[in-house]
């Protein structure tokens, strides 16, 4: 059977969470490959909202839902927000969630110290979101980092914590804070292993025991392909790689498994926190856009950026990521405009140029190369099949299939999950 991947074409925040449920209701596993609870989709299902960081969209739908090893866990993030879909009626239980047993913990130090980092970094702060994200998986490949499976056994620990200590002692001395306070830390994870180790498994095995039975998995990610650290706009960008390839590696299956590779991107460009952005709209038509979209983070709740919708970026990550169709979201949103523009290229100190360049001084020169085209008055709101849509709307998506090389699969027109024009199918395709 197929297997589907879901990432971010852009900066993340693309309305991913709306996509990756309306697939989860087609899958038999969802998995989470990368990131933290840095991460932020919000599903609205018959009226209802969920908003998600650490679990798997399928969680909502009752779908077998899994975090890979390639996540950095905060544990006691995982347990409030549990609770609070417990709360919404979501039922949570070893046998539909699951989590890597090898996954890396994020401490309460990790979050500190990427507190300190980012206050005293003055005009290098690159927009973090102080949830110890960066940190986490510095220790991690550091070889000092706490995982899932060593909670079981915090009484043997001493060497991994004497490692880890006195490495964030030393980072702390340099704040001027005391050194860790190894009793509190083991006391906090002693308290929260019983919560953890319930859902502990190795995640590779479930995995290739629901291939064998022939399952459909959907492989989800978080952020967008332009935070990727290393295909992103380097240093504003997340602490993991976002690229579809990762699912290999951060949940354990072979580099056959991802499938489908299905880029969610939205009808225009936002991002959220510092880093280079082309088409930015700092002016009336930017903030319209915001307005119209809600544009505000799932987790932060930090205002977004927004500009017109960028080809050039779209293009590069669809090529990054192995993308084969993409989900265009919030087409709604550009209802109304007389004209919309689309970004075909860049200006870097007089050429055009077709591609983001990797350097951070370069893409701070860039100037945007605008496509213009007639926007529409009527309204795409719900709209669930192309007679639905008009005119000009449809122009505008083909013409973004074309600059970016790659063919539209879905369209989605509100937040609802069944407000969606569905080109292919992406569990049909394979």
């Amino acid at each position: 059977m197929p297997n589907v991947t879901v990432v971010g074409a852009q900066w993340g925040d693309e309305g991913k969470g709306k996509i990756v449920d309306w697939l989860a209701t087609r899958a038999d596993a969802v998995v989470r490959f990368q990131g933290g609870h840095n991460a932020g989709h919000t599903l609205v299902v018959d009226g209802k909202t969920y908003k998600l960081s650490l679990l798997p969209s399928g969680i909502v739908t009752g779908t077998l839902s899994l975090i890979g090893n390639g996540v950095v866990l905060d544990p006691w993030a995982l347990r409030s927000e549990i609770e609070k879909l417990e709360g919404q009626g979501v039922s949570i239980t070893p046998e539909n969630f699951g989590i890597a047993d090898n996954c890396a913990l994020i401490l309460p130090l990790h979050g500190e110290l990427d507190g300190l980092r980012e206050a005293a970094a003055g005009k290098g702060q690159i927009g973090t979101t102080k949830r110890g994200i960066g940190p986490a998986y510095e220790d991690k490949v550091g070889r000092r980092a706490i995982r899932v499976c060593d909670l079981a056994h915090l009484d043997e620990l001493d060497a991994q914590l004497d490692r880890l200590c006195a490495h964030h002692d030393a980072l702390l001395a340099g704040f001027g804070k005391p050194p860790v306070d190894r009793e509190a830390l083991v006391a906090m994870l002693q308290e929260i292993a019983p919560f953890v180790l319930q859902y502990a498994q190795p995640v590779w095995k479930r995995l290739r025991e629901v291939r064998a039975d022939g399952a459909r998995i959907l492989f989800e990610g978080a952020q967008g392909v332009l935070l990727d650290v290393d295909h992103g706009t380097y240093p504003f960008v997340t602490s993991s790689n976002t690229v579809s390839g990762t699912v290999a590696s951060g949940s354990g299956v072979g580099p056959n498994a991802a499938g489908f590779v299905l880029g969610i991107v939205k009808a225009y460009t936002t991002r959220v926190g510092e880093g280079p952005f082309p088409t930015e709209l700092d002016d009336e038509v930017g903030q319209r856009l915001g307005e119209r979209g809600h544009e505000f983070g799932t987790v932060t709740a930090r205002k977004r950026r927004c500009g017109w919708f960028d080809a050039v970026l779209v293009r590069q990550t669809c090529a990054i990521s192995g993308v084969t169709g993409i989900a265009l979201t919030k087409v709604d949103v550009l209802d109304g405009f007389d004209t919309v523009k689309i970004c075909t290229g860049y200006k870097l100190d007089g050429k055009v140029i077709d591609y983001l360049p990797s350097s951070a001084v370069e893409q701070a020169r860039l100037e945007p190369v605008y496509e213009e085209m007639e926007g529409w008055s009527e309204s795409t709101e719900g709209a669930r099949s192309w007679a639905e849509l008009p005119a000009q709307a449809i122009k505008y998506i083909r013409r973004i299939e074309e600059l970016i090389e790659c063919p539209v699969a879905s369209v989605s027109t509100s937040p609802e999950r069944d407000d969606t024009i569905l080109v292919r199918n992406p569990f049909a395709e394979l």
